[in-house]
């Protein structure tokens, strides 16, 4: 009998879904980091804490996980440091890298490029080039830099020139001016860097920034920080506040279901539920952190929480694909 039930349970498994996934790649993954070599000798002790990384190892990680398509980004700290010239060699050392590993290996990786970011003219020249040069496939940004959350006014040059391209902008986090310092045992990046989501989703809605741009489409990492835990303060602060017709002419729950937000360590149920009351599977889309994470762990949650086959495969691709359709290339 227990022989019985050990062919059955491999015969069960080889001919799963997530077997044919991994024989046949077929997920599109949102946030997948890159740590270019000039970048990191460039950045000298600001990369501790960075992993080893090549093109090869994202290649392996992929099929064993069953990926097709990797859309790589830069991490924190990103490449601002508050120097203009160093911002842009930045900038251009890891768009040009980025966009040479997509040529060398078709179909599996594309491009959300990295910008200079507070330097608006600096931006606006790497936003061209990216864009139109190197065929990135969006914009990747940081939450907060120094001081200032993506809703500062000053960044309206860059939105203004986002909007008219209809372009995706990628966020990822990074710890605040206020709490690099932290005096415990537990690093920001536990729990500053999703609240760092969240202040720059507050950002966009509550400046009024998100309803002004309609036509960028913006992706949060990490299931959207802990805004869906905090939705209430959200939903109060657009009832008290003044003016809230021309900042949020179409309401805050409309524009909260307009953006995307990736699966990256935001898989569990607990953050899964809360996230589906905020926006419906349609906007998640496949995210593994990688190399800090895997795609295990992002697939292993996914598929406890039993999503109908439909939603599964939307997540997993076809939310991507309506996204940015060019990946079908």
């Amino acid at each position: 009998m227990l022989r019985r039930e050990f062919l059955a349970g491999i015969a069960t498994l080889a001919s799963s879904p997530l077997a044919k996934a991994v024989a046949t790649p077929h997920r599109i993954d949102v946030h997948h980091h890159l740590f270019p070599p000039a970048y990191r000798t460039a950045i000298g002790d600001r990369a501790a804490g960075q992993p080893v990384w090549s093109p090869a190892q994202s290649i392996e990680e992929m099929d064993k996980g069953g990926i097709a398509t990797s859309l790589l980004s830069v991490s924190s700290p990103g490449v601002w440091f508050g120097d203009v010239a160093e911002g842009r060699r930045l900038a251009r050392i890891v768009n040009d890298y980025g966009a040479t590993t997509a040529k060398d290996h078709p179909g599996r990786f594309g491009l959300f490029a990295a910008l200079p970011l507070p330097d608006i003219d600096g931006s606006l020249r790497e936003i061209e080039y990216a864009l139109d040069t190197l065929k990135a496939d969006g914009i990747g940004l940081l939450t907060s830099y120094g001081d200032k959350w993506l809703g500062d006014a000053s960044f309206a040059p860059v939105w203004t020139e986002l909007n008219r391209r209809k372009a995706v902008i990628y966020t990822h986090p990074t710890t605040a001016a206020c709490c690099g310092n932290l005096k415990n045992d537990v690093p920001a990046v536990m729990i500053e860097w999703a609240t760092d989501t969240t202040r720059t989703a507050a950002s966009l809605l509550f400046s009024g920034t998100a309803a002004r741009y309609p036509d960028i489409r913006w992706i949060f990492s990490h299931g959207g920080g802990t805004m869906p835990f905090l939705l209430s303060r959200f939903v109060y602060q657009e009832a008290t506040m003044k003016g809230k017709e021309q900042v949020l002419p179409k309401g805050l729950m409309y524009e909260l279901k307009k953006f995307y937000y990736d699966t990256a360590q935001a898989n569990s149920a607990p953050a899964l539920a809360a996230l589906l009351k905020v926006a419906p599977a349609s906007q998640i889309l496949f995210g593994t952190d990688y190399p800090f994470r895997t795609a295990a762990e992002v697939t292993g949650g996914l598929t406890a929480q039993r999503f109908p086959t439909k939603d599964l495969r939307a997540i997993e691709r076809d939310n991507a694909l309506r996204l940015l359709p060019e990946l079908q290339r």
